[in-house]
């Protein structure tokens, strides 16, 4: 039987795409699914990009950040799209020199850290007929003199410290810095059950105009929609930070520092699957590009999936510089 040329020239595309298509290796891709908002929207992005554009299968394993980078040494997890180097630098560098995981770049180069209150409660919010509650309150070393204002209904005689969530790096450096900063005798540190929970009690006193003090970090939905006051704390220093990294009870703390965030995979990946690795290498967003796809999550109640969706559809101009041409166009053609 002949075939026409313009059937023979769609024959020949169809085959070209599928071939294209198809993703190097046949297990599924792994992803870290974090006990936090934005490495999961980040996991939906390149999930998408994945299996639409490159023909890959993808995965996800939830948990926490320690048992998920021993995952990703181990290769049950693939692909972290948010590695905090500086809180798990201890954790990591092991890792990297044995050659069992690896960074390809950064995600988000202006990650932050810290310890807050509401603004209102050093400044008052005369809107909200609030006065304020602890005007002098600059630093962590003011702490001491308004522990009755943030009062742990659990130990009155305490304020309550809202710390990061059990297991958590960041967990254990806040952890040491209130025992450095003379705090424990006057603080209690709690320990919220998920980043959710966390958010939820910030947003609950945020929005009855109580006092709370809690650590957090941005890109948050949380940082962007409410007006928040870091305190100050002794600036970043190299070594004191590696003696908070190494002691139970260090002698000095200082702030947290400023936060390259990384992508990484596990090495196995580098072989099995080149053009997702290299996809993942250019890869690159910012803190504040997230903190509005988290806040347009938190005001429509968004899921990740969604949020994926909104960012894929929304800034074009953005992720098409990760991926060839040929994989932007069936990203494209599946959104629509």
């Amino acid at each position: 039987m002949r075939w026409p040329s313009a059937m023979l020239l769609v024959l020949f595309l169809l085959l070209g795409l599928g071939q294209a298509q198809r993703c190097s290796t046949q297990r599924p891709i792994v992803f870290a699914d974090y006990d936090w908002e934005s490495a999961r929207v980040h996991n939906r992005i390149a999930q998408f990009i994945l299996e639409r554009g490159y023909g890959c299968r993808t995965d996800t394993l939830p948990g926490t950040s320690i048992p998920l980078l021993t995952g990703l040494a181990r290769g049950n997890v693939h692909v972290s799209m948010e590695i905090w180097y500086n809180l798990n630098r201890e954790a990591i560098e092991p890792l990297e020199a044995q050659g069992r995981i690896q960074r390809l770049g950064v995600n988000f180069p202006d990650a932050v850290q810290g310890w807050f209150v509401p603004t209102y409660v050093v400044r008052g919010d005369p809107q909200r007929g609030i006065r304020p509650m602890a005007p002098s309150l600059r630093s962590v070393f003011d702490l001491p003199r308004y522990k009755e204002l943030f009062r742990d209904p659990e130990e009155p005689s305490k304020g309550r410290f809202y710390n990061g969530v059990l297991g958590w790096f960041a967990e254990r450096i806040n952890t040491r810095k209130l025992y450095a900063y003379g705090l424990l005798d006057h603080f209690t540190n709690f320990r919220p059950g998920t980043g959710e929970a966390l958010a939820a009690a910030i947003a609950s006193a945020y929005q009855r105009g109580q006092p709370i003090l809690f650590y957090h970090w941005g890109p948050t939905w949380v940082l962007g929609r409410f007006d928040l006051t870091m305190l100050e704390e002794p600036p970043f220093d190299p070594e004191v930070w590696r003696e908070l990294e190494r002691e139970e009870r260090p002698r000095r703390a200082v702030a947290f520092p400023r936060e390259e965030v990384y992508i990484a995979v596990n090495t196995r990946l580098l072989r099995e699957a080149p053009e997702a690795v290299e996809f993942l290498r250019r890869y690159r967003t910012s803190n504040q590009l997230v903190s509005e796809l988290l806040a347009y999550m938190e005001a429509n109640r968004a899921t990740e999936e969604e949020v994926a969706l909104h960012f894929l559809r929304t800034y074009p101009e953005v992720w098409t510089g990760w991926v060839p041409a040929e994989v932007a166009e069936r990203v494209r053609r599946a959104l629509n």
